[in-house]
């Protein structure tokens, strides 16, 4: 179940950024009863804002402020990397755009585009060989395993379908926390050792001990790899390593098997967190990537994500492929009759 997050309009998205700068520049972080920056809550990481930046704005990690005051008092439209589905008419239907969709841009957030490395906010240069596998709505070439979340390479089998759809990871809870349709909501429980980052997607709970101890060995690999976190000042910066090579790296590209993830969650206000992500991939990308997103605190409860709990889809799309099959043959028989 998602949480459903108005439409702001610019306007009042800048109130909110204006209100939320002074914040920041007097606030001191809430504590735990242990003295750490207490990030426990509810958060959502929706974001207007593209991951990748149009071309027209070159290096600009910012809009201006002509810019600003042309946009100012339009309704926000999400401008994310997602092809949106369409209808028989050609009109764009992402479910139902009024109950469904997260539009919201409620942080104020006036970036060109989420990543701010490489300075272009474009992805960095491609390791030779690599391609990209962008999964979708329709099915695509391609071999198992099938490394993206959503969509697939067939239907003779689960394997053939992506990680989300599998309900192994979601396809925006990460590790890291990627911008999507809905769902883009996570809690963070935390005591003086350990903090839970449960996402709202596939309701995966990342368990992340406080402490650099205890590494797993390289040869473990994980869907979701390896957290470690410790604090540097008011800052919690979390380090994932040892993913298995079973999902994507990053947006489309690579796999996860030689990627190191470090987040860093920054309280900035009452009801702001600064989220950003490096991403080191050198068997994918010639250099780092770096995205910087704000979370906004909501006063609401995660619901249960039923995904293999109730995940007739799975079974239904693999039933009409059976079937399909088998009146295939029953065609091809009684065609052999015929003649």
């Amino acid at each position: 179940m998602t949480l459903i997050l108005p439409r702001l309009s610019v306007s009042i998205l800048l109130a909110l950024m204006t209100a939320s700068v002074g914040a920041a520049e007097d606030h001191s972080p809430p504590l735990t009863e242990w003295g750490q920056p207490d990030l426990q809550g509810v958060w959502n990481f929706s974001s207007d804002v593209p991951m990748l930046r149009p071309l027209e704005y070159g290096a600009r990690q910012f809009l201006n402020q002509q810019e600003i005051d042309a946009k100012r008092g339009e309704p926000i439209q999400r401008l994310g990397s997602r092809e949106p589905i369409r209808s028989a008419n050609g009109a764009e239907a992402f479910y139902n755009d009024n109950i469904w969709v997260e539009n919201r841009g409620g942080s104020g957030n006036v970036q060109t585009s989420l990543v701010v490395h490489p300075e272009n906010g474009q992805l960095p240069t491609l390791v030779s060989g690599i391609t990209h596998e962008p999964g979708g709505e329709r099915d695509t070439a391609g071999t198992r395993p099938v490394r993206f979340s959503i969509g697939g390479i067939g239907r003779a089998g689960p394997e053939d379908r992506g990680v989300s759809e599998r309900c192994i990871v979601g396809f925006n809870a990460g590790p890291q926390l990627m911008p999507s349709i809905y769902n883009n909501n996570v809690q963070i429980i935390q005591n003086r050792d350990h903090l839970v980052i449960l996402n709202e997607m596939v309701h995966d709970a990342r368990i992340v001990p406080l402490d650099e101890e205890g590494e797993l060995d390289p040869a473990i690999g994980l869907w979701s790899g390896d957290s470690r976190g410790y604090w540097e000042g008011e800052t919690l910066v979390v380090v994932t390593r040892n993913f298995n090579g079973l999902t994507q790296s990053f947006e489309g590209y690579g796999s996860s098997q030689h990627k190191t993830l470090v987040e860093r969650f920054t309280r900035v206000g009452a009801a702001a967190i600064d989220y950003e992500f490096l991403i080191e991939d050198p068997a994918t990308f010639t250099d780092s990537i770096k995205v910087m997103l704000p979370l906004i605190k909501v006063e609401a409860q995660l619901y249960e994500y039923a995904c293999h709990e109730g995940n007739y889809g799975m079974a239904n799309m693999l039933r009409a492929a059976r079937a399909r099959e088998a009146s295939a043959e029953i065609d091809r028989v009684a065609d052999l009759f015929r003649r």
